[in-house]
């Protein structure tokens, strides 16, 4: 494994901060690449604003601004991830929608639903964004395809991953009890339509499990899940029906250390690999540990990590990592891009300084990965 690390971009105003940074290509001749982001306001929690675009690495476009929904709420859309669905010819993001009142997030409960659009590269602009229907006898209230890495099969039909509130309480957002389940779509280009989804995978603690995201090899799927308290694996046969989830763990048994934070896949043929953050790494002072970004094979029959092939794909300057995305370019390339979080532990979680103090100035991160 070969990685090239570059600098996308860098610099910000001590106000807001780029966040959610992901990658997306569209195999044209030559290769366009294209990387979203939202602008997240520092003084606040999860207060995000549009979606933004670069293309070919060089420009941007703003897109998908918030829309009243009434009673004084603002509903946009957040946590996306595109991704090239070649059956369509088509890049298409997934994320989930997002609810403010005000400057601030609507308090609980609130509605949150699965949001999607297309990217059309003649104009180099999203496709106003568009809410996942279900059926009359499925019935979610909060549930929303946010940060997690989807699996298009070679029919066309997509294995999207998704989470949902079972409970709902007044109070913070970690008062949610969630499961995550795997729901198989129709996309013809134009329309991203439900057609069933698998188990739903939960637990009591840590506000249950979400985030997930979805890989094959070796003739198996594999989730990878959040909880508050560790990471999470399961496996299965058919895409949608999994496992009992266990905790992520190196191959010596000892703990991964990954936790309250995403995980995402990156295969290699037959090969699958784990980009994650984790403790341990002399990074006490990154909120929930999450920088520096690692990557190491999985033991696909043992279901752990195997730790002498861990390798630190994106170094930490201070600022958390634990919000990227990955995309696969060719059989010996893939990408991972990140953005530099500027928020920071307590007691002064919004000071950005703090961040800076170790190197780092919300820069956009692109690590190749070849072989």
């Amino acid at each position: 494994m070969n990685i090239e690390l570059q600098t996308i971009r860098s610099g910000y105003d001590r106000k807001t901060c780029w966040v959610h940074a992901r990658p997306g290509i569209i195999p044209s001749d030559p290769l366009t690449a294209v990387v979203t982001m939202q602008m997240l306001r520092l003084t606040g929690s999860d207060v995000f604003y549009e979606i933004n675009s670069m293309y070919s690495i060089d420009g941007g476009q703003s897109w998908s601004a918030r829309r009243d929904v009434g009673d004084n709420i603002e509903e946009g859309i957040s946590d996306f991830s595109p991704g090239w669905h070649a059956a369509s010819g088509t890049l298409l993001g997934t994320g989930h929608t997002i609810r403010y009142q005000g400057d601030n997030l609507q308090p609980l409960p609130r509605k949150r639903d699965t949001g999607y659009s297309m990217y059309d590269p003649t104009q180099n602009l999203w496709r106003p964004w568009q809410i996942l229907q279900f059926p009359e006898d499925v019935s979610f209230f909060n549930e929303g395809a946010g940060s997690t890495q989807r699996l298009d099969l070679e029919d066309g039909t997509i294995l999207l991953p998704t989470y949902i509130a079972l409970q709902q309480k007044t109070g913070k957002v970690f008062d949610i009890q969630c499961a995550s389940a795997v729901m198989r779509c129709s996309f013809d280009g134009q329309n991203l339509q439900y057609l069933e989804h698998g188990n739903e995978l939960t637990m009591p603690s840590g506000r249950g499990l979400v985030e997930p995201s979805i890989a094959n090899a070796a003739g198996r799927y594999f989730l990878t899940l959040r909880n508050n308290d560790a990471g999470y694996i399961a496996t299965s046969e058919d895409g949608l029906h999994y496992d009992e989830p266990r905790c992520w763990t190196f191959d010596d048994g000892t703990d991964l250390g990954s936790y309250n934070t995403q995980q995402h896949w990156l295969n290699h043929g037959d090969d699958l690999y784990l980009i994650y953050t984790r403790r341990g790494a002399n990074n006490d002072h990154i909120p929930r540990h999450r920088a520096p970004l690692f990557i190491a094979q999985v033991d696909t029959d043992r279901l752990c990590v195997i730790r002498n092939s861990e390798k630190a794909l994106i170094p930490q300057r201070g600022a958390r990592l634990g919000n990227f995305g990955v995309t696969k370019i060719s059989e010996n390339e893939s990408w991972v891009v990140v953005s530099e979080w500027m928020q920071t532990t307590a007691p002064n979680p919004y000071d950005s300084t703090v961040c800076e103090k170790w190197g780092s100035d919300n820069s956009i991160f692109l690590a190749k990965v070849t072989f």
